[in-house]
């Protein structure tokens, strides 16, 4: 899987990127780099590379724009990559779509573990359909667009993030804090209660009836699981109707 997989590290200070080089370079990973956001974006463009490390203290722009940015034009893996003590800068660019996070200074086997963890994540949900049919609901995982009967479904970033991390395991249980981890990042992982929240919010977008659940099934204690049998569907539209 990491065959000649291609890394694009985004950082301004030589010495980082120099060590990225050497360290990808020894797993077999291919190694391109830019010293600035804007150099960053126009080598993901160019290079479609299958995961991106980005600091986020670059001259030109603060990373978090720049993975804005790299968020409206892509879906490629981005592990940030920082020295900041905040917290909150991991959980926004968490929040913003970034697959992983990596401190300074990091241990090369942990820079390793994650790009290959990552890439792992990236290449189960890109061996799923690029869509995902429910009843009468789509899930584009490509165009990030969840269609129903017809009619597009608008979900804020943080609904669209949870649904489509069920929808890359479609007829899978995910885990509570596989999800918390995934889409809040690691410091949410026992926040269970935050968890129901959102998939509450979700049902009653997509659900024929949110009270009685049939499309984002709930397995008590473990995790959810989105429902990819049409029958249940089905049976449940017939008793709403009756």
């Amino acid at each position: 899987m990491t065959e000649n997989a291609l890394i694009l590290a985004v950082d301004d200070e030589p010495g980082i990127l120099k060590l990225f080089k050497q360290i990808l370079s020894e797993h077999n990973f291919r190694v391109t780099t830019a010293r600035d956001g804007a150099e960053a974006l126009s080598a993901a463009e160019q290079y479609r590379p299958d995961v991106i490390l980005l600091d986020l203290t670059l001259p030109d722009m603060d990373g978090i724009e720049v993975m804005r940015h790299l968020r409206e034009r892509a879906n490629v893996p981005i592990i940030m990559v920082t020295a900041r003590g905040s917290d909150s800068d991991k959980i926004t660019g968490l929040q913003l779509g970034a697959d992983d996070y990596l401190s300074k200074p990091f241990n090369p086997q942990e820079l390793i573990a994650r790009v290959q963890a990552v890439m792992r994540r990236s290449h189960g949900a890109t061996s799923k359909s690029a869509t995902v049919a429910v009843g009468d609901i789509e899930i584009d995982l490509t165009k990030r667009m969840v269609m129903r009967a017809g009619e597009r479904v608008k979900l804020s970033r943080t609904e669209w993030l949870l649904l489509q991390t069920l929808a890359a395991n479609a007829g899978r249980v995910v885990l509570h804090n596989e999800l918390l981890s995934k889409v809040w990042g690691l410091e949410y992982r026992d926040e269970l209660e935050y968890l129901r929240v959102w998939v509450s919010r979700l049902r009653k977008k997509l659900e024929p009836d949110p009270s009685d659940p049939v499309i984002i099934r709930t397995f008590q204690g473990i995790g959810y699981l989105l429902d990819v049998d049409s029958s249940a569907l089905v049976a449940a539209s017939e008793s709403a109707a009756t």
